[in-house]
């Protein structure tokens, strides 16, 4: 199955997000946060099966922007 990952750094961590379930994991590599990621992705496929489950068919856009802040 194909989910969609979004990886931040945080400090000296990186977290990884799973959009479609909701879950978060962290490394302090990305390699090792997306290794983490995709092994609580497996466990919660294992724990809650996956009937309900929605593969990812869209495409993810990511981009920076800036709101003018009241004073």
């Amino acid at each position: 199955m194909r989910f969609t990952a979004v990886i931040t750094k945080e400090g000296k961590w990186y977290i990884a997000h799973c959009v479609e379930l909701g879950l978060v994991s962290q490394g302090r590599t990305i390699e090792e946060a997306q290794a983490n990621l995709k092994e609580a992705v497996e466990l919660y496929i294992e724990s809650f099966g996956r009937e309900d489950l929605l593969e990812s068919s869209c495409e993810v856009i990511l981009y920076p922007f800036e709101v003018a802040m009241g004073e």
